[in-house]
């Protein structure tokens, strides 16, 4: 079935002169739709509707914030089967981690939906008598929203549910590469009791929409996801306007493998993490940083579980690992295993192309050993399911090795130590540690984000998400009789 997909601007489905087409993954003779392109006139008309309409939001008060964030949750998680099956259709991901995936966004909103009711602010004494002091939050105004392709509908729900929770309007560009998902999300919030112009989604390519978008005078506040390169850019274009930016980027994150490990946990957890969502998130393990004295047995039993992964069609529930989201995504894919050989790693096992009963992006999971710190495959992030194994003689050369990198997003200890868990938590510099767990998998109710270049501003997600969304205010009362 072909999906045509409009841009939703002041409250209005618009289409537009230009169009792309989106192809399946998985079976490139599968055309999922057409999708409307915006141009600059509709971005700001977007933006001028939505600094009306902030103001409306704002003033209808809390208990209806609250219910119209309980009305998308609920929708979301009530359609995660239909709508999370376009999504695997559309990026490539397994059926059950595109359902999934949509179900979580129903919980993003449901959460914050109980935010917006906990609108408690501070009170305070005056160090002069006679006057008191309040401190309260107020929205940002309107939020512009950049989202990537791999988590279609989470990434842009945990952005888009703390802004509406706090009072803000918005402006979101999705990913040109999942419009069809993006539209799903877009139509629930579109069916909800909300002013014209409050929400707006307006899909275009990056280097022409989207640098309008962080560039437009109106926008009070940008929420980026994607590559530092793009990010960078993204921070010095909102400098001009003095916007407020948070930003999630890139990472290269590692998970050390103890000698005191449970080693078939640590292989479970160790190819979950690197090749599940076929490597395409932030948050997968791609340095594996492995004390010698476990190496050759955690090598060949990670040899083995990837070898054992089912690659298939997204659509087909035995798959276990679906393709690549595009064609360029897969030749950077290979274009790393090349990289790899030629710096004198060892592919142990898959790097390359498979052909399945559909044509599509397939790539068997790949396990490098041998490699070092210093190569590109363990400085760069790949976004592929290649995983590189690094042998180290003891557990501070290992956590000198995790945090020897320009970023720190997750990381993980595999250990049955206590003392070395500690001592990880307190020394790993990443934002989000996991111990005895995959790397992957982080729960919305409490912060995301990391340090160096994988992270910009304010934390994600939880009670963190106010920092972002509001901004603070402190008024002085006095009573008006003199003293």
């Amino acid at each position: 079935m072909s999906i045509e997909t409009r841009n939703f601007i002041a409250g209005q489905w618009m289409d537009s002169r230009d169009h792309v087409e989106n192809l399946n993954p998985s079976d490139l003779s599968d055309v999922i739709g057409r999708h409307a392109q915006a141009g600059f006139a509709q971005l700001d008309q977007a933006i001028d509707a939505a600094r009306t309409a902030q103001r409306q939001w704002w003033n209808a008060g809390i208990q209806k914030r609250h219910d119209v964030l309980m009305a998308i949750g609920n929708a979301l998680m009530a359609q995660s089967g239909e709508i999370g099956t376009l999504l695997s259709r559309e990026e490539g991901k397994p059926l059950a981690e595109g359902k999934g995936e949509v179900y979580r966004a129903g919980q993003f909103f449901t959460y914050f939906a109980a935010e917006a009711l906990r609108q408690i602010g501070d009170y305070a004494q005056s160090v002069r008598p006679g006057i008191e002091i309040d401190v309260r939050r107020e929205p940002v105004g309107v939020v512009g929203i950049i989202s990537p392709w791999n988590f279609p509908v989470a990434t842009p729900a945990w952005k888009i549910a703390p802004a509406l929770a706090f009072g803000n309007a918005i402006v979101w560009k999705p990913a040109n590469l999942t419009p069809a998902s993006a539209a799903a999300m877009a139509r629930i919030i579109s069916q909800q009791d909300i002013p014209e112009g409050l929400f707006n989604m307006l899909a275009g390519p990056g280097h022409d929409i989207g640098q309008r978008l962080v560039e437009h005078p109106g926008i009070d506040a940008i929420s980026f996801t994607g590559s530092v390169g793009v990010g960078r850019g993204i921070a010095a274009a909102a400098l001009t306007n003095m916007t407020k930016v948070q930003m999630e980027m890139g990472s290269k994150n590692p998970m050390l493998i103890m000698d005191d490990a449970n080693l078939d946990l640590a292989v479970a957890h160790a190819a979950n993490a690197a090749f599940g969502s076929t490597g395409q998130k932030c948050t997968a393990a791609s340095r594996l940083i492995v004390h010698e004295a476990v190496h050759d047995a955690f090598v060949e039993k990670l040899v083995s579980a990837a070898r054992a992964l089912r690659v298939g069609n997204a659509l087909d529930e035995t798959t276990q690992i679906g393709p690549a989201v595009s064609a360029t995504q897969l030749a950077g894919n290979l274009a790393y295993v090349d990289v790899g050989k030629a710096e004198g790693a060892e592919l142990m096992c898959g790097g390359e192309a498979l052909d399945r009963p559909t044509k599509g992006h397939f790539m068997a999971p790949a396990v490098f050993a041998g490699t070092t710190n210093d190569m590109r495959m363990n400085r760069e992030e790949m976004f592929a399911p290649i995983a590189c194994v690094i042998k180290t003689q003891s557990y501070e050369e290992a956590i000198a090795v995790a945090n020897d990198s320009e970023f720190g997003l997750t990381a993980g200890i595999m250990t049955s130590s206590l003392a070395r868990a500690t001592h990880f938590r307190s020394n790993m510099r990443a934002g989000t540690l996991m111990v005895n767990l995959p790397t992957a998998g982080t729960d919305y109710h409490v912060p995301f984000g990391g340090r160096g270049a994988s992270s910009f501003g304010p934390r994600e997600q939880g009670q963190y998400a106010v920092e972002f969304y509001t901004t603070v205010k402190t008024s002085y009362l006095h009573g008006g009789q003199a003293g």
